[in-house]
């Protein structure tokens, strides 16, 4: 990956920011650049596996892990953080049912925990899927190598309610319905059109490329 994907702001998300947390962790937090700027927040840890990113949000937080979330989860303090980020993190993940499940006790009293994902089900990947019979990696976006797991809005809702979380808000991100000039441009709007009209509207979510949450954990 380059250096500008650990640098993301990710201002997108700041919507899903409760009010003024204290103590905040974000898991996958590149430079540090987008929990730097969370307001209010006295106390910031970050997890991040690039050792050199990890460096660097070193100048900028209050402390950071070096490691995947499995390697140094024994340094991750109990029923302390008021906010939980992992921003296009459990996509990457081996098991990320198990961490949803096992980060749940990290939550202070009144804890969130605010994420995305890419959105499988978008139409330009459909249109590949379906019509061009044709997957391809990429270095980013809904398609990156790197990838371990895949979601459509009602897989991830399934996912977040089975590990025992409460879905504060949810919403679709990041996408239009547009012919841009690329290739297949035009193919992929109008396919995109159809399937929306010929499901009377309930295909609406293929527009989007990610889901952003914010889920708190039940008592």
């Amino acid at each position: 990956m380059t250096g500008a994907y650990y640098r993301q702001q990710r201002n997108d998300m700041r919507g899903f920011l409760p009010e003024n947390p204290c103590r905040v962790l974000e898991i996958g937090c590149g430079e540090g650049g987008f929990i730097a700027g969370i307001p209010g927040s006295m106390e910031t840890w970050g997890i991040e596996p690039n050792a050199a990113a990890a460096s660097v949000a070193a100048t900028k937080l209050h402390r950071v892990l070096t490691g995947r979330f499995e390697d140094v989860a024994d340094q991750i303090p109990r029923g302390y953080f008021d906010l939980i980020v992992c921003n296009d993190v459990i996509e990457h993940m081996t098991d990320h049912d198990a961490f949803l499940r096992e980060i749940r006790d990290r939550f202070a009293e009144g804890g969130v925990l605010v994420g995305s994902v890419p959105n499988m089900r978008n139409y330009k990947v459909l249109f590949d899927l379906l019509c061009l019979g044709d997957w391809q990696y990429r270095d980013s976006g809904i398609q990156d190598r790197t990838h371990l797991r895949w979601f459509t809005a009602k897989s991830l809702r399934r996912s977040l309610i089975d590990a025992g979380y409460r879905i504060e808000a949810f919403r679709g991100m990041n996408g239009s319905l547009s012919p841009r000039r690329a290739k297949w441009a035009w193919p992929r709007f109008l396919f995109g059109c159809v399937l929306i009209g010929l499901t009377l509207s309930a295909a609406r979510d293929i527009v989007h490329a990610q889901f952003g949450f914010r889920i708190a954990p039940l008592k």
